[in-house]
């Protein structure tokens, strides 16, 4: 009877050995599969660790050399644009090399090298400080005062400066700065020694002022305390007090980095032969980025007496009876900006400064217009070249409508 049962399991035992031993063969190939992988993994990490090492090494060495430690112990960053440009200006410029208004009389042009656009620049970052806030500032000149290059004592200006206190809610800043209502520029490298649209439609005058900047979300709430320099090119400039406190506010809303609106005002009031002429000036700016390849930035200001904010220096005029007129203006620029790839990118402006004619008198510029283009294109990572053709048109009452064209050819290296 025993033996009928084993007889019986002996096919049963045979099926079950068989089974294990396939299941042995595939752990064992299973197992030979991982261990390939480990190694392989373990080249790679081996080939891998030098390599970061070697980047690590390279990247501590590059911030020993572009840092340098001031006397306080803050840490100072060395930055700027050495700028080359060879430019050239049609008749009408009136000799001079970066021409703001077209001249009434058709008088010689202008062409050259220059340097003198180059910047240069220090920036610092202080520990937490001062009730928890983030201490850090600027400084940044260039040598645009002098006439030629490789002539007399260096010719170097000072541009702008500032020191900030940053909380996560409110900022605090003291410096020379562009004027809060008008927070942006056109994008060129063909005029930086003078703000880009200067005297058609942007106020950028850099001057000394304490800012405020209170954060509410997406929104934002700016005032400053600024001191203008009251520059009205009259012939007998004693007559006009040259400095002068004014108040400005700026309230805007951001969205994500991608737009952002604004509305600021501006008030002062200059002292002119023994009389006060009121600058009052309202502003709307905005930039938008709906797509990746188009941003749009703009400024549009309307007021009185605005030449002390970098606009034309006729804000202001006497009357045959002695008394002061404010001269009433409007103006602004826009721009587009178009990446047209990874390297090139296209920008289009206009700028218009307009008096309203009743308040001047014949021969002033009533009207002065700016309208240009420029392709950028990045050689490098820090490196720039870049041409630009812009067109100036004034219009002199009585006299009609002059113009002058300019051609930029730009080299920036960015350090």
């Amino acid at each position: 009877m025993h033996k009928c049962w084993l007889l019986l399991c002996l096919p049963a035992l045979g099926w079950a050995q068989a089974d294990i031993l396939a299941r042995l063969d595939k752990l064992e190939a299973e197992n030979a599969k991982l261990r390939a992988e480990v190694a392989s993994l373990r080249a790679k990490v081996d080939q891998l660790v030098p390599e970061r090492l070697e980047i690590a090494e390279r990247r501590i060495e590059e911030q020993a050399q572009a840092k340098v430690e001031a006397a306080s112990k803050f840490p100072i960053e060395l930055t700027g644009v050495a700028l080359f440009n060879l430019f050239g200006n049609s008749k009408g410029a009136g000799g001079v090399d970066t021409p703001n208004t077209a001249s009434a009389t058709l008088n010689r042009g202008a062409g050259g090298l220059t340097f003198r656009q180059s910047i240069v620049g220090l920036r610092f970052h202080g520990p937490v400080t001062l009730f928890g806030a983030k201490v850090s500032g600027e400084a940044f000149g260039d040598f645009w005062e002098g006439t030629t290059e490789g002539t007399g004592a260096i010719p170097f200006r000072l541009r702008t400066a500032e020191v900030r206190f940053d909380w996560e809610r409110r900022t605090v800043a003291v410096g020379l700065m562009k004027p809060l209502i008008s927070p942006r520029n056109p994008t060129s490298y063909a005029t930086m020694g003078i703000t880009p649209l200067t005297s058609s439609g942007n106020l950028w005058r850099w001057q000394p002022q304490v800012r405020y900047e209170e954060r509410l979300g997406e929104f934002k709430l700016q005032g400053a305390l600024m001191q203008t320099s009251e520059q009205a090119g009259l012939a007998n400039p004693a007559l006009v007090a040259l400095r002068r406190p004014s108040l400005e506010l700026r309230g805007a809303w951001a969205k994500n980095d991608r737009f952002e609106f604004g509305a600021g005002a501006h008030v002062s009031t200059s002292h002119v032969s023994g009389q006060s002429v009121p600058s009052r000036i309202v502003s709307l700016d905005w930039f938008a980025k709906p797509w990746e390849k188009l941003e749009l930035t703009a400024f549009l200001f309307q007021g009185e007496n605005v030449h002390h904010l970098g606009s034309l220096r006729q804000s202001f005029r006497f009357l045959a009876d002695g008394r002061v007129l404010a001269v009433r203006s409007r103006g602004g620029w826009a721009q587009a900006s178009v990446p047209l790839t990874a390297r090139l990118t296209a920008n289009l402006f206009a700028g218009i400064h307009d008096d309203r004619n009743a308040d001047l008198l014949r021969g002033q510029n009533g009207r002065n217009r700016t309208g240009g283009a420029n392709l950028m294109f990045q050689v490098a990572p820090n490196v720039v070249l870049g041409f630009e053709s812009l067109q100036v048109r004034s219009f002199f009452l009585g006299l009609g409508d002059r113009r002058v064209n300019r051609y930029d050819l730009s080299l920036a290296y960015l350090f």
